[in-house]
């Protein structure tokens, strides 16, 4: 458990990033469901509090227990986390033509956003105690097992969005314990060969109209492209120094669907422009150094394997999630940590950051 000599090895710095980025995020939820005609701010700021208070709860205890006890009990997490998945399918909440979420009485919990701390968490264990060195085609039918298994819960919920972070989480651990190019190359084959397989039999109607709209929008413009076009416009519209808090026409009068959630980067760009981009961009970048640097300096393969799982999440999802609200990657579910609103996502964020401050304040001990 946590000891009081492992105080001054907290990471303050990275502790100080995560909650800027948080309070950025608050601002733009705030101005994203502000009610000028009213005054009023809609319910989904309280809900962001509540669900950063919990956060920084899960924060706290992911430091306090020794992640080497975690790992420990990695397979029982692990299990845990697929019967969560599997009551989702059984009896979850459908809202918005998909069922992710558990009724928790005033709360939902989304389990799927807790499934890549646990896939980071077994592989980091699993590739840990492998002495060879090396991943061999045993480890990847093991890393495919344990990262199959949740992919296929996930992306029948449906939500291919977050399924797919659990593939850059698995590629991330497995390709620091020791993966060779030469199988990389074979995974990009395998993954171009069934692709069209993918695209006739595992993608949904509107999954397959996203991706054939996203090289021109224009061809369904108040369908499947609208929420693209609206997109670039909002980023465009924002100029070099933006128009100002609350000042946002595309956000303020709903022409982008979700801003507060899906688009939310996109709200910053108009009201902030090209310098508050800058800041929340380097902000993120600061974040992601400073959690690989966390792996660098692990004092065992285990720290380092688990921060590289969680930091290839967070990276992956932050790069996506820029990339689609400027218009330049096709639209998915994939929200913006610590900025969309989202009280599961920001839970499961402050929680696997938890995790690398852990790892880091730990690196001095027997």
């Amino acid at each position: 458990m946590f000891e009081r000599r492992l105080h001054c090895h907290i990471d303050w710095l990275l502790i100080a990033a995560l909650l800027v980025l948080c309070a950025i995020g608050a601002g733009m939820i705030y101005s994203t469901t502000y009610d000028p005609t009213a005054g009023t701010v809609g319910p989904q700021l309280s809900t962001q509090f509540y669900a950063l208070l919990f956060g920084v709860v899960a924060f706290a205890v992911c430091l306090t227990i020794d992640y080497r006890v975690l790992a420990d009990h990695s397979l029982l997490i692990y299990g845990g986390m697929l019967a969560l998945l599997v009551s989702v399918l059984l009896f979850g909440d459908v809202m918005g033509g998909a069922r992710r979420w558990l009724s928790l009485g005033p709360a939902n919990l989304q389990p799927s956003e807790f499934a890549k701390l646990a896939l980071a968490l077994l592989l980091a264990t699993y590739f840990a105690e492998n002495r060879r060195g090396t991943v061999e085609r045993a480890d990847l039918g093991m890393v495919a097992l344990f990262t199959v298994i949740p992919f296929v819960l996930i992306a029948e919920e449906p939500d291919l969005g977050t399924a797919v972070g659990l593939l850059s989480v698995a590629l991330g651990v497995t390709y620091l314990a020791g993966l060779r190019l030469r199988w990389l190359a074979v995974l990009a084959t395998v993954a171009m060969l069934l692709a069209p397989v993918a695209w006739t039999y595992a993608l949904e109607d509107y999954q397959r109209s996203r991706l054939s709209t996203f090289l021109d929008p224009a061809r369904d413009a108040r369908g499947a492209g609208y929420q693209q076009i609206q997109a670039r416009i909002t980023v465009g519209s924002g100029g070099l120094a933006g128009k100002g808090f609350l000042q946002g026409t595309q956000g303020q009068f709903n022409f982008l669907p979700v801003a507060h959630n899906d688009f939310i980067f996109s709200v910053l760009a108009e009201e902030q422009g090209f310098l508050g981009v800058i800041v929340a961009l380097g902000l993120y970048l600061f974040v992601i150094v400073r959690g690989l640097d966390t792996a660098r300096l692990a004092k065992d393969r285990l720290g380092a394997y688990l921060i590289v799982g969680v930091m290839a999440s967070f990276a992956f999802q932050v790069v996506y999630n820029v990339t689609m609200s400027a218009g330049l990657a096709p639209v998915k579910g994939l929200t913006l940590p610590l900025m969309s609103y989202g009280g599961s996502s920001l839970i499961a964020t402050l929680a696997g950051f938890g995790l690398v401050v852990n790892v880091r304040m730990r690196r001095f001990t027997n």
